[in-house]
């Protein structure tokens, strides 16, 4: 396979992608966080538009970039390094842990939303890819080491790896596939109708707390519902309340003060418009897919490592957590992500 290194505008069916603003300058590699403008033209809306996207570029100098995008709740700070005072992916990124910040540098952003596209009927997962390329050509980054996408990050990652190949050396895509399951739609489009109804009851709060509540009982997995929650139920203010009741509405809670029910809707139903067709990815892939995944069933993941365009390797992490593992198996994604992206001694 060929893959071409030196283009910078490319036509990608109906949209196309001009990188960076008339006027604009490449952007300082030694800053660790910012805004830039783009231009861009959404999937979902018609002609180019300005958009501001976040970013955080994190670790060593001069050293091959890593993109590094999570789940739907994850922000730009996938470690602590440089000021943020917590990472999502603390126990996977940083100095000398799987995704080593001494011998690579980490590039990651912040979710466009549909309120970032002005017009835009939705948000796609290639709008984020075509955002991720455009600010690759603001840095001056011509190609990334890799793509290391988790969730609704591994559905960008392999929009991504569809629509600029050649900007890409390997994806590694975490329990994320080429399409969203139908039933995994089902469960979500209940919790957008949750929130929906908490907004018409002027109640969005309330709404978005028990739409987080929902997509709780998916991310997780049976073992750990049957080891967490096993206490008997006690009898309090009129009813029986159940073990499960207080981890969920902790969830709920600590959901709602990060969260607004504008992104929420945004982004949860970008993730079932997701649809890309494996045949179309041309990039070597590595996917994890966990074995008691509820949102992103192994079946799926199969399906797609059948169907790539380019070599696929299946990686399976069995876990208690479901979906959640790559948030919870630090040892087992962090020794995956190693011999994934250090084959060759990157970061001997």
């Amino acid at each position: 396979m060929t893959l071409q290194t030196d283009a910078f505008a490319i036509e990608t069916g109906r949209s196309h992608v001009s990188f960076g603003v008339p006027g604009c300058s490449p952007l300082d590699f030694s800053a660790t966080c910012g805004e830039r403008m783009i231009r861009l033209a959404p999937k979902y809306a018609d002609g180019m538009r300005d958009v501001r996207v976040r970013w955080a570029l994190r670790g060593a100098a001069d050293a091959p970039v890593v993109i590094v995008q999570g789940g739907i709740s994850a922000d730009r700070n996938a470690s602590s390094l440089a000021g943020a005072s917590s990472g999502w992916w603390d126990a996977i990124v940083g100095p000398n842990r799987a995704i080593d910040t001494e011998c690579l540098r980490v590039l990651s952003i912040d979710w466009l939303d549909r309120s970032d596209l002005g017009d835009a009927l939705a948000i796609a997962s290639e709008d984020q890819a075509d955002t991720l390329a455009a600010l690759l050509d603001a840095f001056g980054i011509r190609r990334v080491h890799a793509f290391v996408g988790a969730s609704y990050g591994a559905m960008v990652g392999l929009a991504f790896a569809a629509r600029h190949p050649q900007r890409l050396h390997r994806l590694v895509a975490i329990a994320g596939a080429h399409r969203a399951h139908p039933l995994s739609i089902a469960v979500r489009n209940l919790q957008r109708e949750i929130v929906r109804l908490g907004e018409r009851f002027g109640d969005t709060s309330a709404g978005l707390d028990l739409a987080r509540r929902l997509a709780m009982t998916t991310y997780r997995g049976e073992r750990e519902f049957a080891e967490r929650c096993g206490e008997a139920p006690t009898f309090e203010g009129g009813r029986y309340r159940f073990a499960e009741e207080g981890w969920l509405k902790a969830a709920g809670a600590s959901f709602v003060k990060l969260f607004s029910a504008e992104r929420f809707l945004a982004l949860s139903e970008s993730i079932d418009l997701h649809a890309i067709a494996p045949e179309e990815i041309r990039v070597p892939t590595a996917l994890i897919g966990i074995v008691s995944d509820r949102i992103v069933p192994l079946a799926d993941i199969c399906e797609l490592q059948r169907r790539c365009g380019a070599p696929a390797t299946l990686h399976v992490v069995d876990s208690r957590y479901g979906h959640d593992a790559f948030l919870k198996e630090d040892a087992q994604i962090g020794a995956l992500l190693q011999e994934i992206l250090n084959p060759t001694g990157v970061c001997a």
